[in-house]
């Protein structure tokens, strides 16, 4: 029923996203999909173009040096997810003749890419019937067939066994629910504003049906930004991605005054493979 309802409205109302155009390549999709982890569309949308002039097959991306890398990615943020990207590459130039792989068993086996990374490529990539499930899917989902205002902690088996329920036996319609689940999510059934008047499936949802309730149950707790190591690493991965060549520590200890902080974060660098420390003791993106 759900998919009855929401494959004709996402054919009619979808975003116009170039990862989503017919002529995208599986790689484009993989790409995109590591950019979009945590991050919004409006940010990604410009890099990803960038990405995918300059590097459109695995084997660009794997031949490109990790500092150039690291420098497209810009202020994606995580930008772990970058020499994860950068590795999945390598893999699928070396391992799969330079083409992604289109089953979940064969993804997941590669660096970087785990459970919903792979069904999305499989999904959005292929064509192909996986069930993709992401915070926006869990929340239609809770609302919809659970009448819950909200999904609380991710119930892995679960929650994928509840899309997979909703999904069509054939392929392609099977993928373009998928798709539809989360368009849904991301703009209809918010979390905070959920415009339910707008919502295809407003007639079939057990939340409406219940009065809409409040949500009571529990919740992931929220982390801030201003101040975490991870606010400070991005300072940090700004001065080594502007700068032509290694740079000299007081560059760096001039972004922030924590000094234990700052110095656990470089380090933290360095381990990651974010950043390398030369012979004469300056620091640089990896080679």
């Amino acid at each position: 029923m759900l998919a009855e309802l929401i494959s004709p409205w996402f054919r009619a109302q979808a975003r116009d996203l170039p990862w989503r155009r017919p002529e995208t390549t599986p790689w484009g999709v993989l790409v995109s999909e590591f950019m979009l982890q945590q991050t919004p569309v409006a940010r990604v949308e410009p890099v990803w173009r960038d990405w995918m002039d300059r590097w459109p097959a695995p084997s660009a991306l794997a031949a490109a040096p990790r500092a150039d890398v690291l420098r497209a990615w810009g202020k994606l943020g995580y930008p772990r997810r970058a020499i994860r990207l950068h590795d999945a590459a390598a893999a699928i130039a070396e391992r799969h003749d330079d083409t992604v792989p289109s089953d979940v068993d064969s993804l997941e086996a590669l660096p970087g890419i785990g459970s919903y990374t792979a069904r999305a490529v499989a999904a959005f990539g292929y064509g192909l019937r996986a069930p993709v499930v992401d915070t926006n899917v869990r929340r239609v989902v809770a609302r919809a067939v659970h009448g819950q205002g909200d999904a609380g902690p991710a119930r892995t088996r679960a929650d994928l066994a509840d899309v997979d329920a909703l999904l069509p036996a054939r392929d392609t319609e099977a993928a373009v629910v998928s798709a539809g689940l989360m368009e849904l999510g991301a703009l209809v059934c918010t979390a905070r504003s959920p415009r339910c008047a707008d919502c295809p499936v407003a007639h079939a949802c057990a939340w409406v049906a219940a009065g809409r309730p409040a949500y009571d149950g529990p919740r992931r707790p929220v982390q801030g930004f201003a101040g975490t190591d991870r606010q400070v690493r991005g300072k940090l991965m700004d001065v080594l991605r502007g700068a032509p060549g290694p740079v000299e520590r007081s560059a760096l200890d001039a972004v922030w005054s924590d000094a234990g902080q700052r110095d656990r974060c470089l380090h933290s660098l360095l381990v990651d493979g974010l950043a390398e420390q030369t012979d004469d003791g300056r620091f640089a993106l990896p080679a």
